[in-house]
């Protein structure tokens, strides 16, 4: 019945991302909107129809994370569903299931590791079986990550040993949403470990080629002129995904993932405050107090997102060839977050793509074509 159903309209990213494909899905794309309340879902569309009169035609499908009639009921009636409802490990699975078992293309925005593996152990199998793409981390979260070592990589001889080195600076604000899926993350480090290693016993690695990472050192880089710390995020493990299920990237490869900031209190001051947050998560009334703090559905402003901007730079080296490239934007945890998943939706429903099913990445399931309707729709991919 759709080419695209968004899960999650009524949040404050989901409704960024509404927004966007009101104003740029193609002509004649049948598309809803998903989610619990009704209301919601009409004032959301009212709210698009402004944007565009089309869009205030568009369907409204009721459906409840805790409904699994309902979420059956949206992965049969579309050839792909995205969804912004987070925490994912809490409110996730339900859907990715349906979808794995209706043969329906899947992307979310979850930056969440634990749920990544646990839906790998629980739908890939499934998914395969039935021909559905399951594409986790489609936003902030790992696109530049993924698409820009995977763009790096192409710029890189064929068959040899290759090692990327990624870099990411940004200024942004955090929503509410987000802050509650990274706390409670860091809440459930154990379980996640538990996660982790069951899915290494069941998906193996590489036959015949060596993927590697590892976190690093902090340290002062000329390269980028900012103090390098290792990164807590999923990011590395999406690019290596990705590099053990694709042959270019070479019989051996490395990636290694920092985050760079110019500054070294500030440096100091972030691995401080990461570590305060992580051991505040692991105590219940701490947790719930920083839950408190911001409400899931809040977000910066109109304002502060325009002031926002990242910039990812990779430094990639192969066959005694180097390159340097590199993946910016504006706004990352929200405007092109939201324009990142509506473009992985539009990609996997239209556009000619490589032959892949189960749980895959975004550099294994669209590649070259979601990198170039990126930088269709504003986002950097350069050689520098």
């Amino acid at each position: 019945m759709y080419d695209v159903v968004l899960f999650g309209a009524t949040g404050f990213t989901g409704g960024l991302t509404a927004a966007y494909l009101a104003a740029n899905v193609p002509e004649g794309t049948r598309w809803a909107l998903a989610g619990r309340d009704p209301a919601k879902l009409a004032a959301v569309r009212d709210r698009l129809a402004a944007i565009s009169p089309a869009a205030g035609e568009i369907d409204l499908v009721t459906a409840d994370v805790d409904d699994d009639r309902s979420l059956r009921a949206v992965a049969e009636s579309a050839r792909v569903v995205a969804t912004t409802v987070g925490p994912y490990v809490r409110h996730g699975d339900g859907l990715v299931g349906a979808c794995a078992r209706a043969g329906t293309d899947y992307v979310d925005l979850s930056g969440e590791p634990e749920f990544v593996d646990r839906t790998y152990l629980r739908h890939h199998a499934t998914a395969v079986d039935s021909g559905a793409r399951l594409v986790h981390s489609c936003g902030f979260e790992s696109i530049p990550h993924d698409l820009g070592a995977h763009f790096t990589v192409r710029r890189l001889p064929e068959g040899v040993p290759i090692s990327v080195e990624g870099f990411v600076s940004a200024s942004a604000t955090l929503s509410g949403g987000t802050f509650h899926s990274a706390v409670t993350g860091f809440s459930r480090l154990r379980s996640s470990a538990d996660a982790a290693r069951s899915r290494r016993r069941v998906e193996g690695r590489p036959v015949g080629r060596v993927v590697r990472g590892g976190a690093g050192s902090p340290r002062y880089d000329h390269r980028v002129g900012a103090w390098v710390l290792p990164a807590p995020t999923i990011d590395p493990q999406v690019v290596l995904r990705s590099a053990a299920a694709l042959d270019r990237y070479g019989p051996e490869f490395a990636y290694h993932h920092h985050i760079a900031v110019r500054s070294l209190p500030v440096a100091v001051g972030l691995a401080g405050g990461v570590g305060a947050l992580v051991a505040l998560a692991q105590v219940p009334p701490a947790r719930k107090w920083l839950l408190g703090r911001k409400n899931p559905g809040e977000g910066p402003s109109t304002e502060e997102r325009a002031r926002s901007w990242f910039r990812v730079r990779f430094f990639g080296q192969g066959g005694g060839q180097r390159v340097v490239t590199e993946v910016s934007g504006g706004d990352p945890g929200y405007g092109e977050t939201a324009k990142m998943l509506a473009q992985s939706a539009l990609c996997l429903a239209f556009d000619r793509l490589p032959e892949t099913r189960g749980q895959v990445t975004t550099a294994v399931a669209m590649g070259d074509a979601l990198t170039a309707r990126l930088v269709g729709a504003g986002i950097r991919f350069e050689v520098r």
